[in-house]
């Protein structure tokens, strides 16, 4: 049933129920604006959880779109296209550190890729099974194949899909003491951590955090894996997370606004692993799909961008001031963390799991939000989004905060 209404839910007859499905059906949309098929208009402040980057139905897109769907759909991977071609040749000169890169069409295929790829490569050095062990960190989010969830160090993910294969193990996020003594065996082969948690709460990685995994991997003869699927392409107002912290990854794994809402995922690998998997030992049907990848190029030209990366730092600003005015006013936050457009508002005790509720209050005044986890509020907002959509946006949460104080 609907949470906000009690009625059935759209779609709740045919969809497996593993989504919270809310009373509306989305139609259309132009820029940081959604309208549902009643002609009702939304703020959006969400994105598709940070998958529309460029806000709804932007022209460079579409035009990419609709002239290679008039060209060429799909190829086999025995062959190749012009657009997969020049997506791969643009993430590697963007990204600086890159020498290779895997396409695909999801996040967790692109974390399964960067499992695998480390798995080959300590392979090829002699380890044995014993010693390719992935280490990730507790709050993490890397997908939902068996591999990725395993990677993801929340229980609550595991539970039932057990058994859940073997060669991971867990530390604490941005504790540096407990990740160097998880790797004192040196059975490690890849670390593993998001610059920026989204399902964990949207947590910040701490500076010395990320520089001290860059030294304990180059001690033990690790990789160091950066899963930017959510913080990435700009998301923290620079194109890579990894930019904004001053580490060199060794491999870094994409999807979400690196299509700006086409399905498309990417692993870029730097020179100590861009040998490490060899012919026929991985490969996707879809991945390079020339759609994917035209509307990606398009993509990554906007987000790569001085003057979209400057709207993420000042609308960030707009959005945290705007936060704080009204936990000031409503008393609702006991923080707001994050990068850039990534932002999180934690509820106080008071207001602890009520972050759903919240949200349904939002959707009934035309806001659109995210939530990460029962106590967090998440604003992951278009990163070209504009003064008078944060603005109307944060008034259509004011009002939703104050209907929820309201209820109790």
């Amino acid at each position: 049933m609907s949470h906000a209404t009690g009625r059935a839910a759209p779609g709740e007859r045919h969809f497996l129920p593993v989504y919270r499905s809310g009373r509306i059906v989305l139609d259309h949309g132009s820029g940081s604006r959604v309208y549902d098929r009643d002609g009702r208009e939304y703020v959006d402040f969400g994105a598709g959880i940070a998958v529309n980057a460029l806000g709804h139905a932007h022209p460079a897109l579409v035009e990419a779109l609709t002239a290679q769907a008039g060209r060429l759909w799909h190829t086999s991977n025995v062959f190749t296209s012009e657009p997969a071609l020049q997506l791969a040749q643009a993430l590697v000169e963007a990204a600086g550190f890159a020498e290779r890169v895997f396409l695909c069409n999801s996040g967790a295929e692109a974390n399964e890729a960067a499992i695998k790829l480390a798995r080959q490569w300590a392979t090829a050095k002699g380890r044995g099974p014993e010693r390719r062990v992935v280490l990730s960190f507790s709050g993490s989010f890397h997908g939902r194949t068996l591999a990725t969830v395993t990677a993801t160090a929340q229980p609550k993910y595991h539970a039932g899909f057990e058994p859940l294969p073997g060669g991971f193990r867990y530390s604490g996020f941005n504790d540096l003491a407990a990740a160097e003594a998880a790797m004192a065996a040196g059975d490690v082969c890849a670390v593993l951590v998001e610059p920026v948690q989204g399902e964990g709460g949207v947590t910040p990685a701490e500076d010395a955090f990320l520089h001290g995994l860059r030294a304990l991997c180059d001690r033990h003869d690790a990789l160091l894996v950066f899963d930017e699927i959510q913080c990435g392409m700009g998301r923290t107002g620079h194109l890579f997370a990894c930019d904004g912290y001053g580490v060199r990854p060794d491999v870094v794994t994409l999807a979400k606004a690196l299509g700006g809402g086409f399905p498309v995922g990417a692993m870029l690998v730097g020179a100590r692993g861009a040998d490490a998997l060899g012919f026929g030992q991985h490969g996707t049907t879809f991945g390079g799909n020339p759609l994917a990848a035209a509307v990606a190029c398009a993509a990554l030209r906007e987000l790569s961008s001085s003057a979209l990366l400057a709207n993420v730092a000042r609308q960030s600003t707009a959005l945290r001031d705007g936060l704080a005015a009204l936990d000031r006013e409503l008393g609702l936050f006991a923080e707001v963390r994050g990068r850039g457009l990534m932002l999180g508002a934690q509820l106080r005790p008071a207001h602890a799991g009520r972050a759903g509720d919240i949200l349904d209050r939002c959707t009934a005044r035309g806001l659109l939000v995210l939530q990460a986890g029962p106590d967090v509020l998440r604003f992951v907002p278009a990163l070209n989004i504009g003064d008078s959509d944060v603005a109307e946006g944060l008034s259509r949460l004011r009002a939703a905060l104050s209907d929820h104080l309201a209820a109790g």
